[in-house]
């Protein structure tokens, strides 16, 4: 039987490959930004890895409104770490 392809996705703070669902996506819509936790959002996407410290360093050093091409709320990097907690 064949094997099941297991989506990878880089992360775009650490840039390591990781599977999809060890990541959390944030997304940049006409309303806003998101954060996707079904992963079927429209609109430019960017993936985390589900880590406290990564957050932080993309709260810190604003890559993430890099690759959203966007400012990011305080509250979407709060909504992230709950999320892992």
């Amino acid at each position: 039987m064949k094997e099941k392809k297991i989506p990878l996705r880089s992360c775009v703070i650490t840039k390591e490959k990781l599977p999809k669902r060890e990541l959390i996506r944030v997304v940049r819509t006409n309303e806003g930004i998101k954060v996707d936790v079904t992963g079927k959002l429209n609109g430019r996407g960017a993936y985390i890895k589900k880590d406290i410290n990564v957050i932080e360093k993309a709260s810190k050093e604003n890559q993430l409104s890099r690759a959203l091409q966007a400012e990011i709320p305080k509250e979407i990097y709060a909504e992230l770490k709950e999320m892992i907690d």
